[in-house]
């Protein structure tokens, strides 16, 4: 179970996947990466843990980032 106090752990799992996305399909580097990610309103909510959005894989979660990104909103994709 994630707690406030093991959310961080969890993020360092999940946050360079994501970056590293960032990188691979922006073709930025790893510190223009880190700023959009760190700054946008999806890392936001990924810091809050009644979101449980720690439990969405970094693909799903780059995905989501990609559209706040390109058009300012975010789709939550449905619980299967």
């Amino acid at each position: 179970m994630v707690t406030e106090d093991n959310l961080n752990v969890a993020l360092a799992f999940i946050t360079p996947g994501i970056i590293q996305s960032l990188m691979d399909k922006r073709q930025i580097t790893a510190d223009a990466a880190s700023i959009l990610l760190y700054n946008s309103k999806l890392y936001e909510m990924l810091e809050d843990i009644k979101t449980k959005l720690y439990r969405l894989s970094y693909p799903i979660l780059y995905d989501m980032l990609e559209e706040e990104l390109t058009t300012g909103e975010i789709t939550f994709p449905e619980e299967q």
